[in-house]
């Protein structure tokens, strides 16, 4: 219920009233939960465009595409968890357009929403290879409907190939093949999720996946799925080739979702860009995937697609409202990720892409029980381990500090 924030949380007077939250997954519950935690007494909209309470969803390509978990599993929050905030929830209505001078949000179902402050957590979505949306055997994979239409397909054990070798691809394709399905990854980089870990660990996990029966194409673009009777069949590759497939997943990324914003005033870029304490002007804040904001220690633009960074910004989103813009704090975390695969447990701290050296300084790949550095004109940028969570934790400091990058003997 309202007002339900921890005894003595100071809210400020000139804080705002009407809060309304745009996307209701970890970012959107992490800003609503925040703001009752901090002691704001005023009504909260949370509005999404998806029908379910907030769930998680990295599990998406693992537990659940394996069959692992049920959908309720998934759930970030019960209901009786979620009715104790006292949000006013708009849940399955997507908000189409908005008005920041009137201070309003409409939704599809013709209903508006008033607010004094907005947050924008509205995520992003999969993106699809041309002409393939609603093609039977064709999937994406960012939502629970997603997970459970591939799961089906995989039921299967038919022939899967997968578009795309970055997180998403290679966690699917680990399950694909621990279903029985014959599986073949197709990616434009030299590596499975080179454009992450570099080639040397992406030579590793490359491997693994060898090991476990996935085919690899590496260093390829699919030109187009082919279809029989309607359903895909397979894809054709830009050098010529083809694949047969019963089913395809595309796994090439995703774009955020700011096309409502147009004409708000509202500036979009890569993201909705805000300054270094999340906020976007006109009573606008961001969160989440779809948030680029200034980094305060790089000064470079950042917009991050990892669940921790999600729920991280939600919180400090939430304090930023209440203190206003002018005392505002900017916006400070190492970026974390992990990925499941096989036996292979890989994790990141902070951002391994535009690093220009990598240094193995614990284990190695042939022991695939590694603990690699990242650097970026000498200085550490990222810390990644494989098998070694805990000693792992002791270099997030060093990634926090943009530390001078340490010596080390390669794998």
């Amino acid at each position: 219920m309202p007002g339900r924030g921890h005894p003595g949380a100071a809210v400020s007077a000139a804080a705002p009233s009407r809060i309304a939250v745009v996307g209701a997954s970890a970012a959107g519950l992490s800003v609503v939960e925040g703001l009752r935690r901090e002691g704001h007494p005023g009504p909260i909209t949370l509005i999404g465009e998806e029908s379910h309470l907030p769930y998680d969803r990295p599990p998406l390509s693992k537990q659940l595409l394996s069959g692992e978990w049920s959908t309720d599993r998934l759930l970030l929050r019960g209901e009786p968890d979620i009715d104790a905030l006292g949000l006013q929830l708009r849940l399955g209505t997507k908000a189409i357009a908005l008005d920041t001078k009137a201070r309003e949000v409409a939704l599809a179902d013709g209903t508006f929403v008033e607010y004094d402050a907005l947050v924008v957590a509205t995520g992003t979505r999969a993106r699809r290879l041309p002409g393939t949306e609603g093609v039977p055997g064709v999937h994406v994979l960012r939502t629970l409907e997603d997970a459970l239409a591939l799961r089906e397909d995989l039921a299967s054990e038919g022939h899967l190939v997968v578009v795309g070798g970055g997180f998403v691809g290679a966690e699917a394709a680990a399950v694909a093949r621990g279903l029985g399905c014959e599986v073949t990854l197709v990616t434009d980089t030299a590596q499975p999720m080179g454009d992450a870990l570099g080639d040397e660990l992406g030579a590793m996990l490359r491997t693994a996946h060898h090991e476990h029966g996935v085919r690899i194409e590496t260093g390829v673009l699919v030109d187009q799925v082919l279809t029989d009777g309607g359903r895909a069949s397979g894809v054709s590759l830009r050098d010529g080739r083809t694949l047969a497939a019963d089913a395809v997943l595309v796994g090439i990324g995703a774009q955020p979702n700011t096309e409502w914003l147009t004409g708000s005033g509202v500036a979009v870029g890569n993201g909705v860009e805000c300054d270094a304490t999340l906020y976007a002007g006109s009573g606008v804040w961001a969160a989440g995937d779809v948030a680029c904001w200034l980094n305060a220690r790089t000064g470079e633009p950042w917009r991050i697609e990892h669940r921790t960074n999600a729920a991280e910004q939600g919180l400090a989103v939430a304090r930023n409202i209440l203190a206003g813009p002018e005392r505002a704090t900017p916006f400070d975390s190492v970026p974390y990720v992990w990925s499941d695969q096989y036996d292979l447990k890989i994790q990141i701290y902070g951002r391994t892409r535009g690093a220009d050296e990598v240094r193995v300084v614990e284990g190695s790949t042939a022991e695939r029980r590694l603990i690699a550095l990242y650097g970026r004109n000498g200085r550490t940028c990222a810390a990644v381990g494989v098998n070694m969570v805990r000693a792992l934790r002791g270099y997030r400091a060093q990634v926090a500090a943009a530390a001078p990058l340490l010596t080390g003997s390669a794998a």
